[in-house]
């Protein structure tokens, strides 16, 4: 399956893709959240015919294809050609940071270049969404708490990032640096997760073209690995890394400005497009 949220911000109802079009489940499930992507609530929805529901109208605004995200985790440095085009070496563990939930927005909703950035960044990135809650879970049993996997630009400012004292985190969680969608797309449907070509363009030149099967740590890995830190709750958020072509790796180094385009997909998991804009 393919559920979505789509309507205004702070208002979107729960959706279901079917036959090109949209299905509202608002009938089905108050949200696509908590319970609702448990893997009860995903067998509720499984056994809706999705024929039956609402055809949704129009062409509307799509927002991040889960909602009630509480951690919002990332992984750095997790693709072996992307450590090498930075110049640092694969981590002996994965490299664990957090992103601010603020920074979520929906797929299509534009980059918003932070006041005093001149180093915005893109990152296509395959997201994990957490159905089923646990810690200390078993790397044989993690997809058992996997809701469903979804496309995220984890939109970097590397000079907050990098040439600022302290952590990752202020250069990751800027306003509309987390786009999540357009839908969580359930684990029966990708074969082969470890093998989902990715890639990003800016202004139509092809920047990223990678696949996540030059992933570090791979999926079930890095569930159980957090796991074992903090408990993984339903809608928590892991980005598991990004593939070689980010601005930062360039030489010169490029980076994002206002009026660009940027757009962005995996395979099976759908496709993202921004416009580049100016914070007020």
């Amino acid at each position: 399956m393919k559920l979505l949220r789509y309507g205004a911000p702070g208002a979107e109802k729960p959706g279901l893709l079917y036959d090109g079009a949209i299905r509202d489940l608002s009938v089905i499930v108050p949200d696509i959240a908590g319970d609702a992507i448990g893997p009860e609530g995903i067998a509720k929805i499984a056994a809706v015919d999705p024929s039956t529901l609402p055809l949704v109208e129009g062409d509307p605004r799509l927002g991040p294809c889960v909602a009630g995200t509480g951690k919002f985790i990332c992984i750095g440095l997790n693709y072996s050609d992307h450590a090498a085009e930075t110049g640092a070496t694969v981590p002996p563990e994965p490299i664990i940071f957090m992103k601010a939930t603020s920074a979520i927005c929906g797929p299509n909703d534009p980059i918003v270049i932070p006041r005093n950035s001149e180093k915005t960044d893109w990152e296509v990135e395959l997201a994990v969404i957490i159905g089923k809650p646990g810690k200390y879970i078993d790397e044989a049993n993690a997809m058992d708490h996997v809701a469903g996997f979804a496309v995220t630009n984890d939109v970097s400012e590397r000079g907050f990032q990098i040439e600022r004292e302290g952590q990752w985190t202020k250069g990751k969680s800027c306003d509309n640096f987390g786009q999540i969608g357009p839908w969580l797309v359930t684990p029966d449907e990708i074969a082969d997760v470890q093998d989902l070509p990715m890639w990003l363009t800016v202004n139509g030149e092809k920047m990223q073209d990678g696949s996540t099967n030059t992933m570090v740590y791979g999926v079930k890995h890095l569930v159980s690995y957090l796991s074992q830190f903090m408990s993984l709750q339903a809608g928590d958020v892991i980005s598991t890394g990004t593939p070689p072509g980010v601005g930062l790796g360039m030489k010169p180094p490029r980076y994002l400005k206002a009026g660009d385009v940027v757009e962005l997909g995996i395979e099976g998991l759908g496709t993202q497009r921004q416009d580049v804009v100016a914070d007020a």
